[in-house]
């Protein structure tokens, strides 16, 4: 078993200074015999020092000698402390990092969003110069029998003697069986190897480097002398003295008693463990109620605050460079941050608009869809113009960022998923397209809410007719009048029967139409189509009852015809031609009432015409209606000249000469107001037709000027004319200009208003419609605004990089040289073409491929396979500059984390402003490598994705 005591020697590990480790065991078997408290020291310090590194492997100890038989946690232990022993090129390269890692068949790299992980596998390393050879741990068996626990600790105790310790009468059966002495022994080995061993103070190591160095950091402070690891520690002002001389601002030093010991004891664990992540390791009463401390838990509590203090320091130049390269990202962020909140926002407002210009539920009035239509000009006069304004302002911000970023040799930005300019594009095309369906619904929803108020009032027109002929018909076709008649009055109402079924005839066409009226305000949907249909089949049930009572009728009057002789020729020939004068005279008044829906003058004028037809048929029409008189005057006058006293009206018709006269008097009257209504419908055409000549001269004029201007700006982008700033002065005014002319857009506006309110839905005096030249309007307000934006870019790239004008000139000539079509942005051939000219070794071979790939991954990083003019003068300002580098930074960091591979929040908050240290917190990433401890951050990871070498 190891001297431990003689370990306070510092050739403990070297070739001189020989003594037998039997001499040592005997020491720690006789200390514990002096003093069993010292043992209580060494179980509580043991065990804080094993779960300060336990932690890291998220676990811990209860029990040291029982937590430590099965050897799992013993092996996890020595793989997480023994992390810390780095190769010393790693220290300083990562690249001498990754050369190691490749040698390494026990290593992988994981690779995650950027950031580098390290895993450290205990295996067999054949590079003897690798940071990782002789630390290797093999793969623990997982049994829990004996067997498999002593061989776990076996591997752990060879693990530990690979180190060059020499461990005597220390078994891995003891271990198991949970030997006290023997297992606090073993950690104490583990301690002097990985805590103490490695301390150097001015050519000193191990106890007497850290013995001289708490003495050193102690001097100045009264009432602390610091001779040893026991009775020194007492009074508990040494553990305060050692934090007071690194963290003042912890410990009132001056409030401190001698004759206090405890107090000053907790003071100093409790601080130690608050703020310098030192675990408690002892209690005070531990250390005030013996008479003489023990040696090895002081010095492994005071070996954890020499760890603790030895990196402070070369900060301040460090931090410095931070906070420029910070400030820098900072108001990136903030450019980003503005960018993702305007895109989200529009993509909201487009996300809550599209729905409503999707709604297709129809309305049942007109009314109802006519303020759904004024409320759709409504968003197309209010609220959409303003995000017009917004997604323009929103190319420019990313045009103006993407800049900025280029010229602090940061990676292009990337916009949060679903947030690309295109996605916007997107959206808003979306929208476009649900305005334009919209709209279209709208107006034809407004012609079939049209034809159903026709149809309705056509329906109640003809129903009303028909209902009123079919009044007491039923009635007087269950009469028995014929029982008691004379034959001459049953020879009438034969005849009168007949003149009613040739009336009934005459009445199935209205009611055919009516059926067929019904049906059709069915398929369009009618509202009210309910009622509808309760009227058409009443007077359908009505109709086929007529139709089997005048049958039942006339069988009866037929059986009783042979009993009766004569009948008047002539009320039969009256009845017989009155009947379809009448129905004649019904349908034409009918007619004359019927409303009409035209959209233009020929529909209109082809209504006048056949109204004119139909007045050419009057005089024929007032012959047969003079005749028909005739034919009642003729039977007055034989009944007066053979002194017949007529009974009556005529028993074959209940059509009097009166009804016809009054009805041809109502057909007399229609004719003239049908003319009035038609030619008011022919003027409000002539108008309809007005407005549309007078749109389309507008929209003839402002289209082509829409295009002309379209075509300026095309040739003055590629144009060089004057400096950047007369360029840029010159485009600002022609965009006033082109505002200026933003009247007669509004005056089209209101034209086509005018032709929407009167219902105006088509135009054969212009191609252009109002939803062509708005879009064609915005697509040039937005081009003439991007063209600026490009202009300013490339001044702020000139004055960034130190281009002189005469060099942009150049760019520019070359660039339009090669641009063959003048699109304004250079296809890949073009590209390579150019380089080629400038002398870069593009060829077509496989070298010179691989490099214009390379190339082409810079200028152009989201694979368009086109080349723009920004990016090409990005790309030939960059072949010139030199900026900072990701290395710089992480060697900055280096500096403050005091050679450590990762840095503490507390040492990012005492070096760094405070924004700026809370900004590296919140994002740089947990550091997870093997020396890592709790609340380490991975500085390395953060600075590569500063510089787009990874992601933050």
């Amino acid at each position: 078993m190891v001297d431990y005591h003689a370990a306070n020697n510092q050739s403990l590990y070297s070739a001189g200074g020989q003594q037998t480790y039997m001499e040592q065991e005997n020491d720690w078997d006789r200390d514990l015999l002096l003093d069993p408290a010292w043992e209580k020291q060494q179980r509580k310090t043991f065990t804080a020092w094993c779960n300060s590194h336990l932690r890291k492997a998220g676990t811990q100890i209860e029990n040291i000698e029982e937590d430590f038989r099965d050897g799992l946690k013993l092996m996890l232990l020595l793989e997480v402390i023994s992390g810390q022993d780095l190769h010393p090129e790693a220290s300083s390269s990562f690249a001498a990092f990754q050369s190691c890692v490749k040698c390494c068949r026990g290593a992988e790299l994981m690779f995650s969003r950027g950031f580098v992980f390290v895993l450290i596998r205990w295996k067999v390393c054949e590079n003897s110069s690798c940071f990782c050879a002789g630390e290797r741990l093999p793969k623990p068996e997982r049994g829990k029998m004996r067997v498999h626990k002593i061989n776990n600790v076996n591997k752990a105790l060879d693990f530990i003697a690979s180190k060059g310790v020499k461990l005597v009468s220390i078994g891995a059966e003891e271990i198991v069986d949970g030997n006290a002495k023997m297992t606090l022994g073993m950690i104490w080995t583990i301690i002097l190897r990985f805590a103490i061993q490695d301390i150097s103070v001015e050519e000193t190591s191990a106890k007497e480097g850290l013995l001289l160095w708490c003495q050193r950091k102690t001097a100045p402070y009264k009432n602390v002398n610091v001779q040893n690891f026991h009775i020194s520690w007492k009074d508990g002002l040494a553990f305060n003295a050692l934090i007071h001389r690194h963290r003042p601002e912890l410990i009132d030093y001056d409030k401190l008693r001698k004759d206090d010991p405890v107090t000053n004891l907790n003071n100093a664990f409790e601080v130690a463990e608050r703020y310098l992540d030192i675990p408690k390791m002892l209690d005070a009463e531990d250390i005030v109620n013996t008479a003489r401390p023990d040696e090895k838990a002081i010095m492994t509590y005071v070996s954890s605050f020499y760890h603790a203090f030895s990196g402070a320091q070369k900060a301040e130049t460090a931090a410095n460079r931070i906070c420029k390269v910070l400030a820098v990202n900072q108001e990136n962020e903030h450019l980003m941050e503005d960018y993702e909140k305007l895109a989200s926002d529009l993509l909201e407002w487009i996300r809550r608009t599209i729905p409503w210009l999707e709604n297709r539920a129809p309305e049942k009035t007109m009314t109802e869809m006519q303020q759904k239509l004024e409320d759709f000009r409504d968003y197309r006069r209010v609220h959409k113009p303003p995000k017009v304004q917004e997604k323009c302002q929103l190319e420019i911000n990313f045009n103006t960022l993407q800049t900025k970023l280029r010229l602090s040799n940061r990676p292009a930005f990337m916009p949060s998923e679903g947030r690309m300019v295109s996605d916007i594009n997107g959206a808003w095309h979306k929208l476009e397209g649900a305005e334009k369906g919209y709209e279209e619904w709208l107006l034809n929803e407004i012609r079939r809410l049209e034809r159903l108020d026709h149809l309705a009032e056509k329906f109640r027109q003809k129903a009303a007719i028909h209902e009123s002929w079919t009044d007491g018909k039923e009635a007087m076709l269950t009469q028995k009048d014929y029982e008691t008649a004379s034959l001459s009055e049953i020879k009438a109402l034969l005849k009168k029967h007949e003149a009613f079924e040739s009336d009934l005839a005459a009445h199935q066409d209205r009611v055919e139409q009516i059926a067929a009226i019904a049906q059709e305000l069915n398929e369009l949907d009618y509202y009210d189509s309910p009622s509808v249909n309760a009227r058409c089949q009443k007077i359908c049930e009505q109709w086929d009852a007529l139709g089997s009572l005048t049958q039942s009728r006339r069988e009866s009057l037929e059986r009783t015809e042979k009993q009766l002789e004569s009948i008047d020729e002539l009320y039969l020939e009256y009845a017989k031609r009155a009947a379809p004068f009448n129905n004649w005279m019904e349908g034409a008044m009918e007619d004359l009432q019927d409303m009409f829906i035209v959209h233009n003058i020929e529909e209109i004028q082809g209504l006048i015409t056949a109204h004119d037809q139909f007045k050419s048929t009057l005089p024929e029409a007032n012959k047969e209606r003079e005749a028909i008189q005739a034919i009642q005057a003729e039977v007055q006058k034989i009944a007066q000249y053979n002194g017949i006293k007529l009974a009556g009206n005529n028993p074959y018709t209940t059509i009097t000469p009166q009804s016809i006269d009054k009805k041809w008097e109502k057909v007399q009257q229609l004719v003239p107001q049908r003319d009035q209504a038609l030619q008011e419908e022919l003027a409000r055409q002539q108008s309809n037709d007005h407005l549309r000549r007078q749109f389309a001269n507008q929209a003839n004029m402002i289209g082509p000027w829409i295009q002309n201007k379209m075509a300026e700006i095309g040739r003055i982008s590629i144009e060089m004319n004057g400096t950047l700033e007369d360029q840029l002065t010159h485009l600002r005014q022609y965009e006033q200009s082109i505002i200026e002319y933003k009247p007669n857009i509004d005056q089209l506006e209101g034209d086509h208003q005018l032709i929407q309110e009167a219902l105006i839905f088509d135009n054969k005096y212009t191609a252009y419609t109002m939803e062509h030249l708005r879009v064609g309007w915005e697509q040039l307000l937005t081009t003439i605004a991007r063209t600026i934006n490009e202009i300013e870019n490339q001044i702020l790239t000139r004055d960034a990089k130190g281009i002189s004008q005469e060099q942009l000139h150049e760019y520019r000539t070359s660039f339009n040289h090669f641009d063959k079509d003048h699109s304004g942005v250079l296809q890949a051939e073009e590209f390579k073409a150019c380089l080629i000219s400038l002398g870069y070794d593009v060829e077509n071979n496989k070298q010179g491929d691989a490099e214009f790939a390379r190339i082409m991954g810079i200028v152009d990083p989201n694979n368009s396979g086109a080349v723009t003019f920004q990016a090409f003068i990005d790309f030939m300002s960059r072949e010139t500059t030199d900026t900072d580098t990701a290395d710089q930074v992480i060697a900055s960091f280096k500096i403050l984390a005091g050679d450590k591979n990762y840095i503490t929040a507390e040492e990012l908050r005492r070096e760094l402003p405070p924004d700026q240290a809370e900004y590296c917190i919140a994002r740089m990433a947990p550091y997870t490598g093997p020396d890592a401890v709790q609340g380490a951050l991975d500085y390395m990871s953060f600075s590569t994705a500063l510089y787009g070498e990874s992601d933050l």
